[in-house]
């Protein structure tokens, strides 16, 4: 199936990138349905449970839609973004927030699409400003959910322009890997010292 391939590739994308051990095939834990994007955790008997649910383009259609960075699109990197960064968290025996969540999947959007590809500097920037700047947000501001959204984007804004600055590739890798991997608190003095 297509969407497997491209949820599998969004996978090994980041798992490269960020130089992290293999995790569980994110297709395993996947249900296509006709809701937006909602990873379930659930920790019972020193086991983690995940249930990723992701939009199909019609119901019952688990095939991935094409055009990159369409909002299905986006929301199959955030669904395998936030099953990969909780394997890895919960691999290595740390814990992660909400937040934490919301901004490396908004991190990663630009990852798997501006830098885990060959894009040049002008599709970079228009990128950027498709991922943070002409968003909607589902959620009211002043809600915990909408200023959280809210948050992760502003903070993700900026870390990620401040490293599309820099020229080295290896620097602006280092970067992102030192960022993946860290807590919460360190994540946002990452971001807004960048």
């Amino acid at each position: 199936m297509r969407a497997h391939d491209t949820l599998r590739g969004i996978q090994r994308t980041l798992r490269e990138y960020y130089a992290l051990e293999d995790a569980p095939d994110v297709c395993d834990f996947v249900h296509f349905g006709d809701s937006r994007e909602t990873l379930y955790v659930r920790e019972a008997n020193d086991a983690l449970e995940l249930s990723l649910h992701l939009p199909a383009q019609d119901p019952g259609d688990a095939r991935a839609p094409e055009p990159a960075g369409d909002d299905t699109h986006l929301q199959l990197i955030e669904g395998v973004s936030h099953f990969v960064y909780i394997a890895e968290r919960a691999r290595m025996e740390l814990p992660a927030t909400q937040l934490e969540l919301e901004l490396q999947a908004e991190v990663d959007k630009f990852v798997y699409l501006g830098l885990g590809m060959t894009a040049s500097p002008h599709e970079r920037s228009t990128l950027r400003t498709r991922l943070y700047e002409e968003v909607r947000y589902l959620h009211p501001q002043g809600t915990e959910l909408g200023d959280r959204y809210r948050m992760a984007t502003a903070v993700a804004a900026r870390f990620v322009a401040r490293l599309d600055e820099r020229l080295d590739k290896a620097s602006v890798q280092r970067h992102l890997r030192r960022f993946y991997r860290a807590g919460q608190t360190e994540k946002l003095s990452i971001a807004l010292a960048a």
